[in-house]
Formats: structure tokens, sequence, C-alpha cells
């Protein structure tokens, strides 16, 4: 054998030149666009593919385009995948397996199928939203569900607007402007993104007194703070923390009696605001609102899309005549509802009027009173699935674990909870358990056509099957074979 013989050989690499790309025209003309052209339409369809030209007409500049990239095949599967990228819901359904049943940055409550239907109706059809059906003449959108509410409160008025924040903001505003609230300083509460109860009292245009101290706070620190320029004795549930130790607040039905002989109202945001007493299906409990009316709140707030189950809405109930100010208040009509808000809220709060049957059909209660041993047979028959996809880089293993509620409502409360939980190398054979080959399993499981959000702690990814409905498991294990490691 020759020495030229034993030298290597240079693959030659073909390269393809800008001129080889085809025409905007060739491209849409072809048999195998016209479906993609039926779906997206002409005017999208040629704005994606003139950019993936240029990018092919850029590689061929710098030398790198092949004629793979220019065959009229992988052009047209380049161009459906790029259609398909563009097109994909920035909202997308996800698998909730963090263990928190209402996470704020996930959506909170999920909504029972009677309000799903209804959402779909005011969609698709015109609605009564503002129109009297008895009279003919102009309705209030706030009586499409003030009955219910008031039955299920124990309120005399009711009405609705965005969200809680938005219910302080409206309730201040309208009875406390330019005026002094009294609050506890334990109540001074924070909750997500930075939204202080100090800052939504300034924006309403009314005055904050801090009485007592972070962790006590009695009748008479009230009873010194009122003055003539005092608008309302307010309490805050305290949402995200709870203080525990040397402490002491005050109760409802004592701030009424110390606010009803200077004429002004006690106010209480409820926060998440449950209806029903959650301790009859063994979960801590929580006030309810019809308590907090009857202990001598002239005015209630709470949320719609927490512990009640519903959509996003800020609730206030209450006294006639301060509901009757609230509404006059121009703030109103920027934070009211809109129809699908109210299409989804109705037949949930009328779902309470059975309360025998809630555990089945209002979806964030059915998850919350999930058992335990349930959820762990679930999390046994998905135990093999995720292992053969994941093969020997992880271990996986059923483990019993705690849930929590979320979104602030009984912060520390737990549930118990089972689900996999997954470390990096086998641990039976002395693997290392390594940061971030759970960062890639994780980063990959977001990648999913359904994404599956879990959560990491301990050198763990933890998958907590609370929340993985049962009719659900089919298409979470069908998908596991997707994952790209």
């Amino acid at each position: 054998m020759t020495a030229a013989s034993t030298q290597a050989v240079t693959p030659i690499v073909l390269k393809a030149a800008a001129s080889d790309l085809p025409s905007v025209d060739r491209i849409l003309n072809l048999a195998e666009v016209q479906p993609l052209l039926a779906q997206y339409g002409r005017t999208q369809l040629t704005s994606v593919l003139r950019k993936h030209l240029d990018q092919l007409r850029a590689a061929a500049l710098s030398d790198r385009l092949t004629p793979a990239d220019v065959d009229t095949t992988q052009l047209v599967s380049a161009l459906e995948k790029q259609l398909a990228t563009v097109n994909q819901p920035r909202l997308r359904a996800l698998f909730n397996l963090t263990g928190t049943v209402l996470h704020t940055n996930l959506g909170r409550a999920l909504l029972p199928d009677e309000a799903v239907q209804a959402v779909i109706s005011a969609l698709t059809t015109p609605g009564n939203l503002e129109f009297n059906l008895d009279s003919g003449g102009r309705g209030d959108r706030d009586s499409l569900v003030e009955d219910v509410l008031c039955e299920l409160t124990g309120a005399e008025a009711a009405t609705v607007v965005n969200n809680n924040a938005a219910a302080v903001l409206l309730m201040l505003n309208a009875l406390a402007q330019k005026k002094e609230v009294i609050v506890s300083r334990g109540e001074l509460v924070e909750i997500g993104g930075a939204f202080r109860i100090p800052d939504i009292m300034q924006r309403a245009g009314a005055k904050l007194i801090e009485v007592g101290t972070t962790n006590r706070t009695h009748p008479a620190d009230y009873a010194n703070a009122i003055t003539a320029r005092s608008a309302m004795l307010m309490k805050v549930h305290c949402s995200n923390y709870a203080i525990s130790g040397f402490t002491h607040s005050v109760e409802v039905d004592a701030l009424a009696q110390l606010a009803r002989p200077h004429g002004i109202p006690v106010t209480v945001d409820l926060g998440s605001g449950t209806l029903v007493d959650l301790a009859q299906w063994g979960l801590p409990s929580e006030t309810t609102v019809r308590q907090t009316i009857r202990q001598g709140a002239d005015l209630v707030t709470f949320s719609g899309d927490k512990l009640l189950g519903g959509p996003q809405a800020g609730l206030i109930v209450g006294s006639a005549d301060l509901i009757r100010r609230i509404k006059k208040n121009p703030l109103k009509r920027a934070l009211r509802v809109g129809k699908l808000t109210l299409a989804a809220l109705e037949p949930v709060l009328r779902l309470y009027l059975a309360p025998e049957f809630l555990t089945e059909r209002l979806t964030t209660l059915r998850l919350l009173t999930r058992h335990q041993l349930a959820i762990r047979a679930q999390a046994e028959r998905l135990l093999p699935v995720l292992q053969e996809m994941l093969g020997t880089h992880y271990t996986v293993t059923a483990e019993a674990m705690f849930s929590q509620i979320g979104s602030g409502a009984l912060p520390v409360d737990q549930l118990p909870s089972f689900g996999l939980a997954v470390r990096a190398g086998n641990a039976a054979n002395g693997g290392k358990r390594h940061g971030r080959a759970l960062d890639k399993l994780e980063k990959s499981l977001r990648q999913l056509p359904r994404p599956v959000i879990g959560r990491i702690g301990n050198d763990t990814l933890w998958l907590d099957c609370r929340c993985l409905e049962e009719r659900d498991e089919s298409l979470f294990s069908t998908q596991l074979r997707a994952i790209a490691l």
C-alpha cells in the first residue's frame, strides 16, 4: 500500500447557490402547499415563505447553503413547521403537577362544565346582559348574579368587578376618598405582583391609619383612632402568610360594636372568600362570607377564582345603601366585568344552592378533596410509563407529598397527596443526582405538546398528581413518548 493510499480522503460537501432557490410563485403553486394555503391563507403563508427564503439566501451568501436546503420537500416541511409555530396559541392548556391547586400563574380555579357551556352560549348568541326582559328597558348587569349572591351570603346587595383588588380599590374610592381608613398593622399585607394594601389605599385617595402592632392589635387601638374624619374600620385577610405565637387580633363583631356608635361601616377584604364551610369535607376551616356578614361586616370583598371556584372576578356584598353608593362611582364602569365573566359566574354560584353535590360538580372542590389513596393509585399506574421513557438516566419513584391550596388561601395548611419523584441517575446503582440533568428534564416536560409543569426541590423533580384528572391520564401517558432528553 502506497503512502498516498493511506492518506485520509476529505469528503466533498456540495454547496448550493442563491440562484438555486425556487421563486415564491413556484412554491405557492406546488400541490403540497395547497392545504397550507387553505388553512393559513395566502397573505400569512407568503410572508412566512419570504422570510424563510431570505434566511436561505443569507446562508448561500455565507457559503452554508446545501442542495438539501433547496429541496422542494424540505422547503415545504420547513414552511409547515414555521406556520404551525407562528399560529400556536400563546395561552396553552397544560398539566398542573406543581401540587398547588389554585396556582395564580397557571390560571387559578378551573371552571365546571356548567360554566363552560354558559360561556360558549354567551360567545355565540346575543344575551340580556343589560336588558330587562320584564320591562323591555335597560337592565343592570349585576342583576344576573345579585339575587343568588345575596341568598348565599345573607347580604342585602351585591356588585361584581374584575378582581378582588379592583373591588377593594372601588370600595375605598367610593366610601373613603379624602377620609381615613383604620387598619391593623398586622393586616397591611402584600400579595402577588408587589400589590400592597397601603399602596392601593393611596391610589384610592384614602388616608391609611395604622393601629396596633404587627402581632397584636386590641379594640382600644381602633377606638382611640376613630375621629370625625374616619370613613371605615377595615379588616384584611392575611393572604400568603400567618403570624403565630404571641398574637391578638380584633374580630369583626367587636369592630362592629366599636363602629356603630360613630356611624361608620366595618369592611372586610376576605381575600379568597369561601361560601361554604370547608371543614365538612376534611379541609382546613376558613371563615365564610356569610359568617363575616353575620358577625357585623357592612361590606365584604372576595375573589371569584379562588376558593369559590369560578372565573376571575371581585365580588362586593353587604349593605344595600353602601353598594348603591359604590355603583354610582365612575370607577365602577371602568372596573365592571363583561358578559363572559357573568356567564361563567352565575352557574358556579348556583352550584352552591345544592351543596351536597359540590365535591362532584365544582372542579376546585373536587381536586381539593381527592383522597390520597386514589392519587397514590394513579401515581403508581404512571410510574412504569415515565420510567420507561426516561430509561436509566433517571430514577422514578411514587412517593407521598403535600399539596397546597394556593393563591393565598390557608397558606400554612397542606393536603396529603401522592405523586412521582424523579431523581437524576440510578440511585440503586449509586448514581449521583445532577441539578443540570433535572433542569433539562423539567425543560423537556415544559416543551411537550401539552406542557407538564412540576417543581424542583431537594435534588428532585416532584410531579404531584392531585390535579391530574383521571380523564386526562391517557393523554398524559401518551405524550410522555415525546420527551426529548
